[in-house]
């Protein structure tokens, strides 16, 4: 008999997925669906537990009238149930040339695509729906959001060849992708956020104003945070390809002023907006940075 090969994928990292595996990811403000296939959702929908009758209108489908109900009114009438679903979560990749800068092991967007594949295998085993949406100045890749294993393995398959993109342009993909969203649910947006942070967060603001939950990893390189270059050293644009010929001395205290000013502008947005936002270091081991995410979520709800 022929050996059978088993399916690997670079980015799912079972060490990380062992460590994280007993948390919850919880969705404070999602009320369709389930987490742990455990949550009643207040919408009304076409399942086996009957919760009322309304009026039937064009459209409706003929199959839930109740013809009792016709024989004894004259009058239509559709049987309505609770509704249960599972989550549907949607995880947003960056995909922008400034993510494939790397001064460690990993890149942004490796890490990103690690971060990216173990959130989508965490939440399909608790059975909640995930999708997956690559981008760079616009929507690269849009697989909705499924709760089949088949649909796991495509996300992977997507995530093992990609390649850093073109520029960014945050706003109109996230915008975009909000107004091509039909349920409501859970949005994991994982990005380095090189663009202009009242663009970024109007497009968070679009998602929380359709009521998505919406968790932002903000994935930097350790050197991009503490600037360690003690030598002239150019520094290339991986966007524009401009160059800039400096002595990093000489701009180092005006680098990190601006980068503090960057991240509070980031920390504050998404505080206003009620965005769980997260700055990970790509020099932190990702079972660690996101275990104690996870566990510091699961603490507040």
């Amino acid at each position: 008999m022929p050996e059978q090969q088993e399916t690997t994928f670079r980015y799912l990292d079972f060490d990380t997925l062992s460590r994280i595996s007993d948390m919850q990811l919880l969705a404070k403000t999602v009320v369709e669906g389930f987490v742990l296939g455990l949550h009643r959702s207040p919408y009304r929908g076409f399942s086996v537990e009957f919760a009322e009758y309304r009026q039937y209108v064009p459209g409706d489908e003929i199959r839930h009238l109740d013809w009792k109900v016709y024989g004894k009114t004259d009058r239509f009438y559709i049987k309505q149930f609770e509704e249960e679903t599972n989550l549907a979560c949607t995880v947003v990749l960056d995909k922008s040339a400034s993510m494939g800068y790397g001064s460690g092991r990993l890149t942004k967007l490796e890490y990103g695509s690690y971060l990216a594949a173990s959130l989508a295998y965490f939440m399909m085993m608790q059975r909640d729906a995930t999708g997956l949406v690559l981008f760079d100045t616009e929507i690269r890749t849009l697989l909705p959001p499924r709760s089949r294993m088949p649909h796991l393995h495509l996300m992977l398959a997507e995530l093992e060849g990609l390649k850093p993109g073109g520029a960014t342009e945050t706003g109109k993909p996230l915008h975009d992708l909000a107004e091509g969203i039909k349920k409501r649910g859970l949005i994991i947006f994982i990005s380095d956020l090189y663009d202009e942070p009242e663009a970024v967060l109007s497009g968070l603001q679009h998602f929380k104003f359709l009521g998505n939950d919406v968790i932002v990893f903000h994935v930097m390189d350790k050197a991009e945070l503490e600037f360690p270059f003690d030598r002239t050293t150019e520094f290339v644009d991986p966007e524009t390809n401009e160059r800039l010929l400096t002595a990093p001395d000489a701009v180092r205290k005006q680098y990190l002023a601006e980068l503090d000013g960057f991240l509070e502008a980031y920390r504050e947005g998404c505080a206003e907006l009620k965005v769980d936002y997260r700055l990970f270091d790509t020099s932190t081991p990702l079972e660690l940075a996101l275990s104690e995410y996870l566990f510091q979520r699961s603490r507040r709800f």
